[in-house]
């Protein structure tokens, strides 16, 4: 069983940065791919955010947060990390990590099998 857990969400200014995390306290996910999803506000289902794969050689990200957001993993610490620059209200959502079926990690959610339970991201106008 692979247990994920966030933190770091919070309440940030426009252009402002947050960074999240994911760990994995039972350490099960480190041949897992790993990826970011969000939920917005009155949005019926999660949207793709960005992924790595279980050596972290393979990133990818939504259109929307290219050059903006950047995934990293430490496989050792058993964390997955998603560094948010340049934030914009639009960015806000309620945050979720999740572990993926294999070793690659796509961008749909019929890919992962482990979900946190999300983290609150705001971002003020």
């Amino acid at each position: 069983q692979v247990q994920l857990v966030e933190s770091g969400g919070g309440l940030v200014q426009a252009g402002g940065s947050l960074r999240l995390s994911c760990s994995n306290p039972r350490r099960t996910s480190s041949n897992n791919g790993m990826g970011w999803f969000r939920q917005g506000p009155a949005k019926k289902e999660r949207e793709f955010v960005a992924s790595i794969d279980w050596n972290g050689g393979t990133t990818r990200y939504a259109d929307s947060v290219k050059g903006r957001f950047t995934i990293s993993r430490d496989r050792i610490a058993s964390t997955l990390y998603l560094e948010m620059n340049a934030l914009k209200p639009e960015d806000t959502a309620v945050y979720y990590c999740a572990a993926a079926r294999g070793a690659m990690a796509a961008g749909t959610m019929s890919s992962y099998a482990y979900w946190g339970q999300g983290t609150q991201v705001t971002v003020a106008s």
